[in-house]
């Protein structure tokens, strides 16, 4: 109790004017906007987790799935601006969304305010080790050979892991069939059971099944291999020149939420990004720590929003 009072009188000297009060003083809301065990959850667990053993600020995991995300995030941008909620948004909620969505209930720009970047990622394109598929030129080439009969299953409709299946659909002029599901869990579950032969996934919640040997991973999307996993190659290198569909993942509050609890928050993050073990067990994880200010989150966000329009017109996806 005594490390708690402490931690809040020294946030309150950070504090201005009306905003001098002791925070944080309560438990902080992290709200996550996908079901547990997909990556999303994954870290902002292990945020939640660390802020609470460094700094002893409580932080509580909030599970609000459905519609690619829009639904978590839609009760964050309503939440008071007062740094006790956030949302653990991703390149879908707050980038893919604002394309594939006709309608949007939030703005990812105007309704809230980026703390920081928590991690990057890669996505990965796995297989069943029983589907007979060795490596994307197989897959490739079963695709052409019998157009229509692979299904490809995803976290949820719009996310980038389905974005990533789209697009390989479009640059290497095959036709699969996009199975969605409700976050990386349920998926990486039907992949194992044999339900599906192919899924696109984010690597933090796929890498220990690849490892393990459970699922094979063929290439992963981004334009660099994944250090963890070496052997694993891009899907530019496998057969798909200039793919790239990185993935990231970021906290932020409501519009409005004063700034220096918004800087005071994105210190504490990036001193927990920073530590040695927390790199570690992220890299280990399949991610990438992150850390940026909330001015070069904001303007992630903002080129995140205007590049996946042309992206969403070459795929032709939509949702109503």
């Amino acid at each position: 109790m005594h490390r708690r009072l402490c931690l809040g009188v020294l946030a309150s000297l950070a504090l201005p004017g009306p905003a001098r009060a002791a925070y944080p003083d309560r438990i902080i809301r992290i709200v996550v906007p996908f079901p547990p065990g997909g990556t999303t959850d994954i870290l902002a667990r292990l945020v939640a987790d660390r802020l609470d053993k460094r700094f002893g600020q409580h932080a509580i995991i909030d599970n609000r799935p459905g519609a690619s995300g829009n639904i978590g995030t839609k009760a964050v941008a309503g939440a008071a601006p007062d740094g006790y909620t956030l949302v653990m948004a991703t390149i879908n909620t707050h980038g893919i969304n604002a394309a594939v969505f006709k309608s949007l209930p939030y703005d990812p720009v105007r309704d809230f305010a980026p703390v920081t970047v928590v991690a990057s990622t890669p996505n990965v394109l796995l297989v069943n080790p029983a589907a007979g598929i060795a490596d994307l030129a197989g897959l490739i080439r079963l695709a052409k050979e019998k157009p229509g009969t692979l299904a490809f299953g995803s976290t949820s409709t719009g996310g980038s892991p389905h974005m990533a299946g789209e697009l390989l659909k479009v640059m290497a002029e095959i036709d699969l069939t996009h199975v969605p599901y409700r976050g990386g869990g349920p998926m990486l579950n039907d992949l194992i059971a044999g339900h599906i032969r192919i899924g696109f996934d984010n690597l933090p919640s796929a890498i220990g099944h690849v490892r393990a040997g459970t699922l094979r991973a063929l290439a992963v999307t981004t334009a660099e291999r994944f250090p963890g996993l070496p052997d694993v190659p891009t899907l530019a290198e496998a057969g798909v020149p200039g793919f790239d569909v990185p993935a990231w993942f970021g906290l932020l509050a409501p519009a409005g939420t004063p700034r220096p609890v918004v800087d005071l928050l994105q210190s504490r993050i990036a001193a927990v990004l920073a530590e040695p073990e927390t790199r570690t067990r992220l890299l280990d994880l399949g991610a990438t720590p992150g850390g940026a200010s909330p001015d070069a989150f904001a303007e992630i966000v903002r080129r995140e929003v205007a590049r996946w329009p042309a992206v969403v017109a070459r795929t032709g996806v939509t949702i109503e």
